[in-house]
């Protein structure tokens, strides 16, 4: 942390925590966006967007990623729905990827 002077009083100024932990770099239809892979691929990790059925289609690679991303997203534990009645976001990640 370091220290920041302003107008006579001082404040700490705090390191703030990656972007795909935060709202901003998250995707509101679900996974992540963008800013949110990029902070994510500064961290070491290498995340590619989320395939839907008709880009499935066009290629058998990415048609399997899109099959295995399913098959374990699917049976993870975990309500699909908030108490609010709101999706959660393992609920949009499917709907995302057209699971």
């Amino acid at each position: 942390m370091a220290k920041v002077k302003a107008k006579g009083a001082t404040k700490v100024k705090r390191k703030s925590t990656p972007a795909w932990t935060r709202k901003e770099g998250k995707n509101p239809e679900g996974g992540l966006n963008a800013k949110g892979r990029a902070s994510a691929k500064a961290q070491g990790s290498n995340l590619k967007p989320p395939v839907s059925a008709k880009e499935a289609k066009k290629s058998p690679k990415k048609a399997a990623r899109r099959k295995s991303f399913c098959a374990r997203m699917g049976g993870m534990p975990g309500p699909m729905k908030k108490p609010n009645g709101k999706p959660t976001r393992k609920a949009l990640a499917l709907r995302k990827w057209d699971c």
